[in-house]
């Protein structure tokens, strides 16, 4: 049987690795600290693919363990560990057993991108130390698979893999020394730091009333003077424009603007519970402001298709609606509308301005009552 020679050997590990090399140099010459740490567990299905390993062996089972620690979005790197058994097709026969160590790197689209559903596709190599009986051996793997995100914050992944693992067989006279070769094809599970979400900024407002204000009429005699009182229907303190104090709520001139997210089942427009807190404080404000009329806006990122985003936007802004006049609202002094993502709040390139652009917005108008209905 012929031998490989220990060269040819080395420039085989050469040649797997060096790609991932020059990639680490594309993708930043000056690593910084990681920002995004996973751990990673690959179980999965192992067959030797040559000789004479298939003659001993059959398909048996595989698994490998990884830490990863982001070096930019795009490569990772970290410490491996992998254990390898494989049944032996002869009656009596003992199992193979393979322990490896090392390390290595991988390449993966960004774990924030948005197309695709955020499928991130990845290759990764690593350098290895293999321990088969009381043999220690010099060995390389390859892989390449898909992460698919579980959830909107990232934390968990799974998706398919196949690996191919070299193992190098050390020249001793007598035995058969060609290398061995073997093929794990598997699902792998991933969970990590998950994706930073920004804070929200805060809006600040100034509040100014000049002295002539106070000539004007004070519907509510709550001292602040209907021309700048936002609900002048109802009484409240200055520092809050002339509306109550709501908890979940700030009522401006042109809409009110909820302090908490509403939340939807996922790609659907079925109201979670916990926005029920939410709209009931917007009922309260609208049944305190009988004056308003509302427009009840859905809106969607730009995930996904155009003609998907509209019906979406449309349903949830109609759920919305439907809650306000279940409660007690009069349907005459709404409308719904969805908007798609044509009028994002911010740029739908990160995942935080994603997030910002699924909303909904209660835009608000106002009825002029005449004063035989005050």
């Amino acid at each position: 049987m012929p031998r490989s020679s220990s060269p040819l050997r080395s420039a085989a590990l050469a040649g797997a690795l060096g790609p991932f090399a020059a990639a680490a140099l594309l993708t930043g010459a000056a690593p910084a600290f990681a920002t995004e740490v996973s751990f990673k567990f690959e179980p999965g299905v192992t067959l030797p693919l040559t000789a004479p390993q298939s003659q001993v062996y059959g398909v048996g089972g595989g698994q490998s363990v990884k830490a990863l620690f982001g070096i930019t979005s795009f490569l990772d790197i970290g410490p491996t560990a992998s254990l390898t058994l494989l049944p032996s097709s002869a009656p009596q026969g003992a199992t193979g057993v393979a322990w490896g160590l090392g390390g290595g790197i991988r390449l993966k689209r960004p774990h924030d991108a948005t197309s695709f559903y955020g499928i991130s596709p990845w290759m990764d190599a690593d350098a290895l130390y293999i321990r088969t009986g009381a043999l220690n051996r010099p060995g390389f793997d390859v892989a390449i698979g898909a992460s698919i995100p579980v959830g909107e914050a990232r934390t968990f992944w799974v998706g398919p893999f196949v690996r191919y693992l070299h193992v190098m067989q050390l020249d001793r006279p007598g035995y058969d020394n060609r290398d061995a070769k073997l093929l794990t094809i598997g699902i792998s599970f991933e969970a990590g730091t998950g994706v930073k979400r920004a804070a929200k900024p805060v809006e600040e407002e100034v509040r100014t009333v000049t002295q002539d204000v106070y000539s004007c009429p004070d519907r509510d005699a709550d001292t602040v003077p209907d021309n700048v009182d936002r609900c002048p229907e109802v009484s409240g303190p200055m520092d809050n424009w002339g509306c109550p104090n709501y908890e979940k709520v700030v009522v401006k001139r042109d809409k009110l603007e909820l302090k908490e997210r509403l939340f939807f089942a996922w790609d659907a427009a079925t109201l979670e519970p916990e926005s029920y807190p939410v709209l009931d404080e917007v009922v309260q404000a609208l049944k305190d402001n009988k004056n308003f009329r509302v427009q009840v806006e859905g809106h969607t990122d730009s995930s996904g298709g155009d003609s998907h985003n509209q019906t979406l936007s449309e349903q949830r802004a109609n759920a919305v609606l439907n809650y306000l006049v279940a409660q007690g609202v009069s349907k005459d002094r709404l409308v719904s509308k969805g908007f798609s993502s044509s009028v994002p709040t911010q740029t739908n390139t990160t995942v935080e301005g994603r997030e910002a652009n699924r909303r909904v917005e209660f835009v608000v108008s106002f009825i002029i009552l005449p004063e035989s209905a005050k």
